[in-house]
């Protein structure tokens, strides 16, 4: 089992190619928390700001796509795609764990968080909105925020996507490939 994650591109196609060349070409799925499309007015635009190119390549993307709808996600943006962007959840079942996704904009605090995976008890509760990495276990679930692919708000700017497989979850500096955090099963 290998499921890459990412969050927050904001319409940076080589965010995206990068998170896929390197650690999604070979999963078995790919989960998107949302902030797909649009840079949003309090992102810098970068170079490689190309959501037509992004939604190619998401649209053509050989591994399946889930992708929850994040608070920059539209209408008119998840028009272009292929697949339903879920609001505000996704719900993933994967060989028996449990995976809630959501973009994080609507549950926040941590005690929401930990109310909602204990509810539907989640092993893996997936977030994205803040562009900062987390990866800790609370109760019964492991709560990841993968951070930016594109727009960091670390304060060392790396840019990030992570990788559940059967060994753990690993958070990948999308540049140097270094495993800035980690998680073993």
């Amino acid at each position: 089992m290998k499921i890459g994650i990412i969050s927050d591109t904001h319409g940076h196609e080589m965010a995206w190619a990068t998170a896929f060349d390197k650690h999604f070409h070979d999963a078995d799925l790919i989960i998107h928390a949302g902030d797909v499309l649009y840079h949003g007015p309090r992102n810098p635009m970068k170079a490689d700001y190309n959501p037509a190119g992004l939604v190619q390549r998401i649209n053509t993307c050989p591994v399946p796509v889930i992708i929850a709808k994040g608070n920059c996600d539209s209408d008119v943006d998840a028009s272009c795609l292929e697949l339903p962007i879920l609001a505000p959840y996704a719900y993933v079942c994967h060989e028996g764990r449990r995976i809630i996704v959501t973009h994080g904009d609507a549950v926040m605090a941590d005690e929401a968080k930990d109310k909602l995976a204990a509810h539907i008890h989640a092993d893996i509760f997936i977030s994205g909105h803040v562009h900062v990495n987390v990866l800790e276990k609370r109760g019964q679930t492991i709560f990841l925020n993968p951070g930016s692919a594109a727009l960091s708000k670390r304060e060392d700017g790396r840019q990030t996507a992570a990788v559940l497989d059967d060994a753990g979850i690993r958070i990948y500096d999308l540049d140097t490939d270094e495993v800035l955090l980690e998680y073993k099963f």
